[in-house]
């Protein structure tokens, strides 16, 4: 198993989980995010959102796989006896997406748009490992907090999230503008 920050090429798995999520929460005819602006919307000149992807794989073995700049320190082989086999990417079944916002009270916190698991691959320690590289993200960028939503029939995410030292406010309402 493989967390690793989302790339582009990730987009069309991420979209394909995010519509498993809607159907999930019973609402599949609210995606309509277009799927090139989605793309654009992470990995364009000017990104509103970052991501973490799981890639399949044991979850007792996992990797932390941090960005480094391309050929940084990297060494020609010295015979072609060095070279080692092509690795393939493996699926995405889980990622988590966030994006920075400002909190006049707090200042920068983290706002986690979701945070999904393929239900295959749920109850396994993936949400476990995505959640805790969050709040390692959040902890780097020298964030504030997370804040997020649920719904309030999810009872498995519920549950999920009373796990860490989180507090449930229902003293603010949702609001929405359809623009």
């Amino acid at each position: 198993m493989k967390i690793r920050r989302a790339t582009r090429e990730d987009c069309p798995a991420m979209l394909k989980l995010i519509q498993e999520l809607a159907e999930y929460e019973k609402m599949p005819e609210e995606v309509t995010v277009d799927p090139l602006h989605f793309e654009e919307s992470g990995f364009g000149p000017n990104p509103v959102w970052w991501s973490f992807v799981v890639e399949e794989g044991k979850v007792e073995e996992v990797e932390v796989v941090e960005e480094v700049e391309a050929f940084e320190n990297v060494e020609a082989p010295s015979t072609p006896s060095t070279l080692q086999p092509l690795q393939l990417p493996q699926p995405v079944v889980a990622f988590a997406l966030y994006y920075i916002r400002y909190s006049t009270w707090k200042g920068q916190v983290m706002y986690l748009e979701d945070i999904l698991v393929t239900e295959s691959m749920r109850g396994r320690g993936i949400g476990k490992l995505l959640m805790d590289r969050l709040i390692d993200e959040a902890k780097e960028r020298s964030l504030k907090k997370i804040t997020w939503q649920v719904l309030d029939w999810n009872q498995p995410a519920i549950d999920f999230y009373k796990k860490y030292d989180v507090q449930f406010d229902p003293t603010w309402v949702n609001v929405g503008l359809v623009i």
